[in-house]
C-alpha cells in the first residue's frame, strides 16, 4: 500500500512577507484586533512558523530588531576618531534613520504604529532600552568609564529623546525627511551645549 503524502501549506516564508501581511491587517483591523492566526493565514504558513521569525505579535512592527541594533553598533564603530563624542553619536543616529523611500511596509507606517499604538508602548519601552544601550556602550568605551557611569547613560537617554522627538514631529508632517528633523534636533541640542 502506498503511503499517502499530505500536501499542506509551505512552511517557508520571510520576515518581509510576514511584515507586509501583518501591516496590511493592522491597517484594516487595527493592531489589537489582528491575531497571530490571521497573520499566519495571510502569509500562508502555520502559527508555529511565525514564532520562528518573531517571538510575539508585538515584535513584528520592530522588524529584525537584532540586525537593526547590529547596524547601529557598526555605524558608531565606524565614526571617525577625530569626531567629538557627541557629534559621533548624533551623526550615527542620523545615518541609522536613513530608510529607502520604497521600504515595505513604508517607514512612516511602521513608526506611526510604534509611537501611536497604546498596546505597544510597554513592549516598545524594552526595545528603546536596548537601542539606548548601544549608545551607552559606545560612549562608555570612548570615555573609558563603566557603562553604568553618568555620562554614557545620559548620552543614551539624550540620543533616544532626540530620535523620538524627531519622529513625533515627522509623523505630523511626513513630507519632510526624518534625517533633516533629527539634524535640526541636533542643532538645537548643540546650541544648549548638549551635543556638538
Amino acid at each position: 500500500m502506498a503511503k499517502r503524502v499530505s500536501v499542506g501549506r509551505p512552511e517557508a516564508t520571510s520576515h518581509a512577507a510576514i511584515e507586509q501581511a501583518a501591516f496590511a491587517l493592522f491597517a484594516e483591523r487595527g493592531f489589537e484586533a489582528t491575531t497571530l492566526d490571521a497573520i499566519a493565514d495571510a502569509v500562508g504558513v502555520g502559527r508555529r512558523t511565525l514564532f520562528r521569525y518573531y517571538r510575539s505579535k508585538n515584535d513584528i512592527p520592530w522588524g529584525q530588531f537584532d540586525q537593526t541594533l547590529a547596524h547601529f553598533r557598526d555605524l558608531l564603530a565606524a565614526s571617525p576618531p577625530e569626531l567629538g563624542l557627541h557629534e559621533a553619536i548624533g551623526r550615527a543616529i542620523v545615518e541609522f534613520n536613513r530608510f529607502p523611500a520604497d521600504a515595505s511596509p513604508p517607514h512612516v507606517e511602521r513608526m506611526r504604529l510604534l509611537l501611536r499604538t497604546p498596546a505597544l508602548q510597554a513592549h516598545s519601552a524594552l526595545r528603546y532600552a536596548e537601542w539606548r544601550e548601544v549608545i551607552v556602550e559606545y560612549a562608555a568605551a570612548r570615555l573609558g568609564v563603566p557603562v553604568d557611569a553618568l555620562e554614557p547613560r545620559l548620552l543614551g537617554h539624550t540620543g533616544l529623546a532626540l530620535a523620538r522627538t524627531a519622529y513625533e514631529l515627522w509623523l505630523d508632517d511626513p513630507s519632510r525627511e526624518i534625517t533633516e528633523v533629527i539634524e535640526e534636533g541636533m542643532a538645537a541640542l548643540s546650541g544648549q551645549n548638549w551635543i556638538g
